[in-house]
């Protein structure tokens, strides 16, 4: 059995990939990837553990059967969470389909949905109804492989706030050994 201690980075990479020098590092949601371990790197307290960090790297343009997915897949199978970046941009990927489709559907891995494009817990929750926004919700649309199957894992939905993300990261609920019930939660504005 896989040792689950990392916490595994979902986010939406333009394909085919850029065959820049930048490759995957030039889109927009993988500089919110980068922030993690920018913090993890300033302050080793930060309870950040990359589970891409626990292989080799690939290359953009590495084989997808050969190389991609069985990566994904070994990273995943080390990861005791999914935080997942879902922001205007995300579009559903085949990459993000197989982070979604086996880190939830099949490890039960729950997820930590952080929405860049939101600074405040407002921007999420409706404080008088106490609801998930439908802005929120229209995201959710554009991965449907997460849609789908948010309904089987925890999943905690957060602004892009260090404090929260880090509140995320150390909450037992949201850790694959530990977590609670099915169902979609949010921190009290």
């Amino acid at each position: 059995m896989a040792y689950r201690n990392g916490n595994y980075s979902a986010f939406y990479v333009d394909e085919p990939f850029s065959q820049s020098a930048l490759g995957a590092h030039a889109t927009k949601d993988f500089v919110y990837y980068n922030l993690l371990r920018a913090w993890k790197g300033k302050d080793d307290s930060f309870p950040f553990n990359d589970s891409h960090a626990k292989n080799y790297n690939v290359r953009d343009e590495s084989d997808w059967e050969k190389t991609l997915k069985p990566r994904i897949r070994d990273r995943l199978n080390n990861s005791k969470n999914v935080v997942l970046f879902l922001s205007e941009i995300t579009k559903n990927s085949r990459a993000l389909c197989e982070e979604m489709n086996f880190g939830v559907g099949k490890n039960g891995l729950p997820v930590i949905v952080v929405y860049p494009d939101y600074k405040d817990e407002s921007d999420i929750v409706d404080r008088s109804s106490k609801k998930i926004k439908q802005n929120i919700k229209n995201l959710w649309d554009k991965l449907p492989a997460f849609r789908n199957q948010m309904d089987d894992v925890p999943t905690i939905h957060i602004p892009n706030k260090k404090r929260l993300i880090e509140k995320a990261l150390n909450d037992s609920d949201f850790m694959v050994a530990s977590k609670c019930d099915p169902g979609v939660f949010f921190y009290k504005c």
